[in-house]
Order: structure tokens, then C-alpha cells, then sequence
């Protein structure tokens, strides 16, 4: 007799932790639809651009943002625009918040059009490297 209490209130203890368990859990029917989660890369087009082949020199470039979820991704990818050479900030050549860069008078050479997005430690330095997802192109100047 002692057995029988002793295996019904085993089961008993394990009936009551199933339940407890699996109330909180969710089940692939109501978890709704599939989050993009954390941006991993930012890709820039195009690559190389030579601003002598674009009207008036101004090359627009743009931004594509891919998630976690590589089935996501984000164009444009709101970012923030800047160009650099050589790893040093430079006013050679000017980028709009648009992603729209040119060169200025007697500029010369290839020059780095960043786009990036934060991450969540806020450490940036001048050509968009630091806690940043970046995209980077190259725009060469006649």
C-alpha cells in the first residue's frame, strides 16, 4: 500500500510540474510573425563608382541593411553617411544624409563613402569604425 501512495504521488508531483512548466511556454501558433532581430551588415551600392560618369558628379549611393534573419533585409538602411580617406576624415568630397556624395573642386583619388548604424555601446570613431555596423564603397575622383 505504502508503494502505491508513494508511485501515486510521484506521478502526481510530476503531472504538477509539467503543467507549471509549460504554461509560460510558447507554442509556434501564437509566437507571431518572425522578428528581422539584430542588424549584422550594411552593404553599400555600388562598390565603385568613378563620379566622373555621373550628372554633375553626384553618385547616389545606397544602402541595404541585412538582419539576424538573413530573409530580411532592410534598402534603403537608414544610416548615417560620412566618407573618409586614407582612415582620416576628409571635406574632399561631402555626402548627403541621403547616401548622395560628390567631390569638390581639385579633389582627386579614391575616397571611402561609409554608411553605418550604431550598436548599442555608442563608440564611434572618425570613419565610422567602433561599436557601429558599417557599409562601406569607394568613390574615385577624377
Amino acid at each position: 500500500m505504502q508503494k502505491l501512495q508513494f508511485a501515486l504521488s510521484l506521478l502526481g508531483l510530476f503531472a504538477i510540474s509539467w503543467v507549471a512548466l509549460s504554461c509560460g511556454a510558447a507554442s509556434p501558433v501564437n509566437q507571431g510573425p518572425v522578428q528581422p532581430g539584430q542588424l549584422q551588415s550594411i552593404t553599400l551600392s555600388p562598390a565603385m563608382a568613378d563620379a566622373q560618369d555621373y550628372p554633375d558628379g553626384q553618385v547616389s549611393f545606397l544602402a541595404t541593411g541585412v538582419y539576424v534573419n538573413p530573409a530580411h533585409t532592410v534598402t534603403p538602411q537608414p544610416a548615417v553617411w560620412g566618407v573618409c580617406q586614407k582612415n582620416l576624415a576628409t571635406d574632399e568630397v561631402s555626402v548627403t544624409n541621403a547616401g548622395v556624395a560628390q567631390c569638390a573642386s581639385g579633389a582627386v583619388g579614391a575616397y571611402s563613402v561609409f554608411a553605418y548604424q550604431l550598436t548599442n555601446c555608442n563608440v564611434l570613431n572618425q570613419c565610422g569604425g567602433g561599436c557601429t555596423v558599417v557599409g562601406t564603397a569607394q568613390l574615385n575622383c577624377p
